[in-house]
């Protein structure tokens, strides 16, 4: 019998990106013309490579690139153990206290997001590739389905001409027709709709969700009236990121069991209370399924919410959790009667691969999947994007990601982001452009000053 003999991992690069985006509205603010992103690239001394994807910003650059020695010179198959040492090597940052973002603070975001996750993709993938398994195979009890179902990410997006100074693209020319409609005003119930059709004749998405925070409750329920009844048959979420107070939060919801299929984030931290006692407040008094990516964050957040009974969907996405985390935590949320779900951020095609090899390893029936990348479509960093065809997305047959990435839209993407004049993100910016002096307030949508 001949012995196995793992390759050695020799090179680990740690590349920041960036792509453009639409001005996507949220309680945060808008979103800038661009987002930003750092790529973890491994290559064995087998020829494999295997890669990952985060989010941007100086500070995740500069804790994967402390990484590196904790992982060139190791044996692929030991990546379980390379992440121990990352983690045993790991301190708390002085900023971090411990709040998480359970008031949507963007600048605590990092916190949230374990760099070392990208470094575990990238790890998968070589394994996968030198097993010659899947990535899903790799994860929890192994596959669980062959495709995931996602959502439709339904965003207000407001006029971009309002910002003319910051450099926003136009593709009023593509023949595409979501293209075309991504990057315009879309502010209205009917556009919202139109949005809404637009996706499910491009994506065949069955399910959307509402980025709420921008206008009044009242309004934002109004537009979700209205994509009920233009799409009966389709679950409707909405996520508000905590801007309603517990008591306007009640009043909104109650009498919409019908028409909600699980709220998200409702309300927050209030009067003294955390977000974890003020949303199983809201539970005790409105039926419909809560959902969170704010309040339960960490395995510590996550005891205490579930001791509270303040959640019933957990959206575990796998940079806060990591990708055994993520499929760990859905299979405890099974065994207990509850479900698991994934957030998502402005993201490339790299994070939409991997989440979906999350999504199929996950137990019991997830929710569908958050993502962001239709928003990004065409901006691709692989030469075998995945396609999302009737709301779902199979997962590649081949071994690790079963993806392969294009060094030259990367380099391009790279030489964007040296470009920029900053890498964090930053939704106050193009605010200010809509309303003078904007500073974000955790209690006020964006657009109600």
């Amino acid at each position: 019998m001949t012995e196995f003999t793992s390759p050695l991992i020799t090179a680990m690069e740690v590349i920041p990106v960036a792509g453009y985006d639409s001005m996507l509205m949220t309680l945060s603010g808008a979103h800038a013309p661009w987002f930003t992103r750092n790529l973890v690239i491994l290559h064995d001394s087998d020829g494999h490579t295997g890669i990952g994807e985060i989010h941007g910003g100086e500070y995740t650059h500069d804790s994967l690139e402390a990484c590196i020695p904790l992982v060139v010179g190791r044996k692929v198959t030991e990546y379980r153990s390379i992440l121990g040492a990352i983690h045993r090597a790991a301190k708390k940052d002085a900023g971090d206290d411990g709040e998480g973002i359970q008031t949507l603070d963007i600048s605590k975001l990092k916190y949230v997001v374990k760099s070392e996750w990208a470094i575990e993709c990238a790890l998968l993938d070589l394994a996968g590739q030198v097993l010659g398994m899947r990535m899903c195979d790799l994860l929890g009890e192994g596959a669980q389905r062959d495709s995931v179902e996602l959502l439709g990410y339904l965003f207000y997006v407001s006029d971009r001409h309002k910002a003319a100074d910051l450099p926003y693209i136009d593709e009023s020319d593509s023949s595409d027709e979501w293209f075309r409609m991504r990057r315009e005003k879309m502010l209205t119930h009917e556009e919202i709709v139109a949005q809404a059709a637009c996706l499910q004749r491009r994506y065949g998405f069955r399910s959307f969700k509402l980025k709420g925070g921008v206008f009044s409750g009242s309004y934002e329920m109004d537009t979700v009236r209205a994509l009920k009844k233009a799409f009966p048959e389709a679950r409707i979420n909405i996520d508000p990121n905590g801007a309603w107070s517990l008591a306007e939060a009640v009043s909104l919801c109650r009498g919409m069991e019908h028409i909600l299929t699980y709220i998200e984030d409702p309300c927050g931290p209030e009067t003294g209370f955390s977000g974890r006692e003020i949303m199983a407040e809201f539970k005790n008094a409105v039926h419909i399924p809560v959902a969170t990516n704010m309040i339960a964050t960490d395995w510590r957040q996550f005891y205490h919410s579930l001791a509270l009974k303040s959640v019933d969907i957990v959206l575990a996405d796998p940079h806060f959790w990591g990708f055994e985390g993520t499929v760990k935590m859905s299979q405890l949320l099974h065994d207990w009667g509850l479900t698991w779900g994934s957030h998502s951020n402005n993201h490339f095609d790299i994070t939409l691969t991997a989440f979906a090899q999350a999504g199929a390893s996950a137990a019991g029936e997830p929710a569908p999947l958050d993502t962001h990348w239709i928003w990004q479509d065409g901006q691709n960093l692989l030469k075998d994007a995945p396609v999302i065809k009737d709301g779902y997305l199979r997962i590649p047959d081949a071994p690790g990601l079963g993806v392969h990435p294009d060094f030259d839209r990367i380099a391009e993407a790279n030489r964007l982001y040296n470009s920029l004049p900053y890498h964090d993100r930053n939704d106050a910016l193009a605010m200010q452009y809509l309303i003078k002096d904007w500073k974000y307030d955790a209690k006020k949508p964006c657009l109600v000053r």
